[in-house]
């Protein structure tokens, strides 16, 4: 194989794998998104004391924004949009499959059904809320990204990588927690579901705080992923190299 073709597989190879990381890390927050974690802190937050209440969904889905910030600082904005609105219809092939899964008889040999749908059927509130979420903060964090870069002219990697993240995990952190929590079970759509202000408070500080933190410490990995697919030859829109 020529150098040429080598390099080309290292480019395909490196895409894919990024690709890959979104969406399984998006489909696994959506099948994740139904526990609720809670850990104890050391300290005292506002809002939410010395635990941290949050959904099981947060670290997968707090990757997928990794992903999408590493794709866009690559291949640039167009792409990542794509790649977020693939990934948005890659959710709704998901939720076909297990729910097809689940409708379709069980054998003797199988699992109890009542639990695997118990497990694997998220409610219409996590779907929607989590959706809703999706569309918006991840096309939010896209425009961010590359709004900041403009601003730094191509430079700091680290700042548009935390800014887009830190804003875009906010407004994915209030849609979610409020239309699954609040919202819908204020129209009616499972009303057990619906949550104290106090709880809500708590789960959106919690929630978004692990988020920021992960933003903050995954910072040195996207600089490790675009150095190093930038050496085999993977291009970027970005005006100039130097970070």
């Amino acid at each position: 194989m020529t150098e040429a073709g080598r390099r080309g597989d290292a480019i395909g190879t490196g895409q894919l794998a990024i690709v890959g990381l979104f969406v399984t890390a998006l489909v696994t927050a959506q099948l994740t998104a139904a526990k609720v974690l809670q850990f104890g802190l050391p300290f005292s937050l506002p809002v939410t004391g010395d635990v941290l209440v949050l959904p099981g969904a947060a670290l997968a889905y707090a990757l997928t924004f990794f992903g999408s910030d590493c794709y866009a600082e690559l291949y640039g904005k167009r792409p990542a949009q794509r790649l977020v609105n693939v990934g948005f219809v890659m959710n709704f092939v998901m939720l076909a499959l297990v729910y097809s899964t689940i409708a379709a008889p069980a054998a003797r040999s199988s699992v109890d059904p009542q639990q695997f749908r118990t497990v694997l059927g998220a409610s219409t509130n996590i779907v929607v809320g989590s959706l809703l979420a999706y569309l918006v903060s991840q096309n939010w964090d896209v425009i961010a990204f590359h709004k900041i870069r403009e601003w730094t002219d191509g430079d700091h990697l680290w700042a548009r990588n935390v800014g887009s993240t830190a804003s875009s995990q906010a407004i994915d952190t209030v849609i979610f927690v409020s239309v699954a929590f609040a919202v819908l079970p204020e129209l009616g759509v499972n009303p057990e579901l619906g949550l104290p202000t106090g709880v809500l408070l708590s789960l959106m500080v919690g929630q978004y705080v692990f988020k920021l933190l992960v933003a903050v410490f995954d910072t040195p990995f996207v600089y490790a992923v675009v150095g190093y697919l930038r050496s085999r030859g993977h291009v970027s829109s970005r005006p100039r190299t130097a970070d």
